[in-house]
């Protein structure tokens, strides 16, 4: 096993004056800044009784700290548990019971919640080489052996109790490694990082990432389409991101009237952890003036499983073929191919924490991960996601897959983003759209004028909803177990309505 430590070490050796990473709050680290960050951080670990086993968690945004810790716990054969700092202390109490951590840091530098949640919890301030952190510790902390797990990340659930997927140090090295030789990352590079470390895409495709190339990675604590903007402007020349920032960013730029990114010196731009519709995927295009990657993956699966290397204006809308050293297929194919989604390799989890039960339901004894999404192959091998099998549309017995009714949606000019959902009523799921408008604004009637000529009947929206915004985790990836309770009110009203 290579802890994810060593790839600190060995650029702090090589290249100690090369840039390595960069802040929102000012840090501005080469590799040797680095490593020494990440041996001070090791040191007040141990100091405050951390060690092999012990679980690490983060309360944090995007910053310096998070990389110091995260690679300290590595040496000192600890695990790292970051969570976002924008959840409710409820939500925090519920994974820190589960999680059982030794030592609990708050990133109060890069994140006033993060400080709101330290106080709350009676954490103390400590100033460091990596930033001002508040710290706390629990000495009857429940210890675990020493293993090769580096990170336990909790999924976005429904509700229930919290799930954290153990990713090992083999799995981030893979998924760093794939990530850097998809995008041909080398040292001279600078990614944009604005998914959050408290994400598996962000700190297997771009923290550790980084570290394998020896790549800088600039951090921004809060993703804005100015602040991105002006990243691109100044010097970033790898992006990954979600769908929903790339449409931000493109409603952003529209205002001011800028059209395409001009004198950029931008060459790889990727989009995963939500599917991606070609509308966007044309605009995105045509605005960066570079061919727009997608990819796939899921927390269990650290992040990558396919990925494509298309040219620009490639009407292929598939997520590419599997990795090199992945394997995927269609379990249980209906007459259309379409199915769930398996994979095995070594980007697979090593399992859910304490939760055996949950591991054998999801993981065989083959190795084979069930994804939960529904996707088919494609002759070239291509995979093509068309949906989660929990949020498949039965409308008169007919599947409608929401990414396909979305992405009609999407292509109208007036619309940023849109998420469709089913909702059981009268024996039947209507199909309800919700959408968010450019500042142009949009008619509900003019969208299901507009849907009728790409869609079948029974695919369009029994109602379609225009809204501010659409509730999402700090991704930008949409929370879709939400939307009903969420915009509950617009619901009940177009139902009385209509009744």
């Amino acid at each position: 096993m290579t802890p994810i430590h060593d790839h600190i070490d060995r650029h702090a050796k090589e290249r100690p004056d090369a840039p390595a990473l960069r802040d929102s709050n000012g840090i501005t680290w080469d590799w040797a800044a680095y490593q020494d960050a990440t041996l001070e951080a090791a040191e007040l670990l141990e100091s405050n009784g951390a060690g092999p086993g012990d679980r690490i968690m983060l309360v944090a945004e995007n910053c310096a700290a998070i990389a110091a810790v995260h690679f300290a716990a590595s040496r000192i054969g600890a695990i790292t548990v970051p969570v976002n700092a924008r959840m409710s202390g409820p939500e925090l109490e519920r994974i820190a019971a589960h999680a059982s951590p030794r030592v609990t840091i708050y990133t109060t530098d890069a994140s006033p919640d993060a400080g709101k949640h330290g106080e709350a919890a009676g954490a103390k301030t400590l100033t460091t080489g990596f930033g001002t952190v508040m710290l706390a510790t629990d000495p009857n902390a429940r210890r675990e052996e020493a293993s090769d797990v580096a990170l336990i990340l909790y999924t976005t659930g429904t509700t229930g109790d919290p799930k954290g997927v153990m990713l090992t140090h083999g799995n981030l090295n893979f998924a760093g490694d794939a990530s850097a030789t998809l995008r041909a990352m080398g040292p001279s590079e600078r990614l944009y990082g604005a998914l959050p470390l408290t994400h598996v895409f962000g700190m297997a495709s771009m923290l550790t990432a980084g570290a394998v190339a020896g790549a800088e990675v600039e951090l921004e604590a809060r993703f804005s389409p100015a602040k991105l903007l002006a990243a691109l402007q100044g010097g970033a020349t790898i992006l990954p991101a979600v769908p929903q920032m790339h449409a931000v960013l493109m409603a952003h730029t529209a205002e001011q009237g800028i059209d395409t990114l001009q004198d950029a010196p931008l060459r790889y731009v990727s989009s995963g952890a939500a599917p991606l519709d070609p509308a966007w995927k044309r605009k995105a295009e045509a605005f960066y003036g570079l061919p727009l990657q997608n990819g796939y993956g899921m927390t269990e699966s650290t992040a990558g499983v396919c990925a494509t290397q298309n040219a620009i204006g490639d009407p292929d809308t598939s997520v590419g073929p599997p990795l090199p050293g992945v394997e995927i297929r269609i379990d249980g194919p209906d007459a259309a191919g379409v199915g769930e989604i398996q994979t095995r390799g070594p980007h697979v989890m090593k399992g859910y924490y304490r939760a055996p039960d949950q591991t054998a339901e999801t993981l065989d004894a083959d190795g084979w991960l069930s994804t939960g999404d529904l996707g088919q192959i494609d002759a070239q091998s291509r995979l093509h996601v068309v949906g989660r099998k929990k949020e498949l549309i039965i409308r008169s017995g007919f599947n409608v897959y929401p990414p396909e009714v979305e992405a009609a949606l999407n292509d109208h000019p007036n619309v940023v983003q849109s998420a469709v959902v089913g909702r059981m009523r009268n024996g039947n799921e209507d199909v309800l759209a919700f959408v968010v408008p450019t500042a142009a604004g949009v008619d509900p009637r003019d969208l299901t004028d507009f849907t009728a000529a790409t869609l079948s009947a029974y695919k369009r929206p029994t109602a379609i909803f225009v809204v501010d915004a659409l509730p999402a985790a700090a991704t930008g990836k949409i929370l879709k177990h939400k939307i009903l309770t969420a915009f509950a009110d617009k619901i009940a009203a177009h139902d009385a309505k209509t009744a």
